[in-house]
């Protein structure tokens, strides 16, 4: 199994970013997928998830900024951030849980992506 998460960068407060989480070796059409964020010093807070129907959440902190997607021909997720705060600075990392196959019930990360936002 293999995730490559891409799109961080510098943004100042108010932009956008994009977020992108490509993924191979698992079954991606029943796999749930999510992302996460860890801010130095905190825990690893989850901030949006897709299940395998499309189904969405999200994280109050990021409700009517943040858009999660799925492209199931693509085998890939993305995270549509705007409106961007000096708060969602953070290491962004994608997760995959497969609902099949060998690897099914198993989360597997991605190798994080750095998102900072300056005031």
């Amino acid at each position: 199994v293999q995730l490559q998460a891409s799109g961080g960068g510098l943004v100042q407060a108010g932009g956008s970013l994009r977020l992108s989480c490509r993924t191979s070796g698992i079954m991606f059409g029943a796999t749930f997928m999510a992302w996460f964020r860890q801010a130095p010093g905190n825990e690893r807070q989850l901030v949006a998830s897709v299940g395998s129907r499309g189904n969405t959440y999200y994280d109050d902190s990021v409700k009517g900024r943040f858009t999660i997607s799925r492209d199931d021909a693509e085998h890939m997720i993305a995270l549509e951030m705007n409106n961007l705060k000096p708060e969602d600075t953070a290491i962004y990392y994608c997760l995959a849980r497969p609902g099949l196959g060998p690897n099914a019930g198993h989360d597997n990360w991605g190798q994080g992506t750095q998102v900072t936002v300056s005031s």
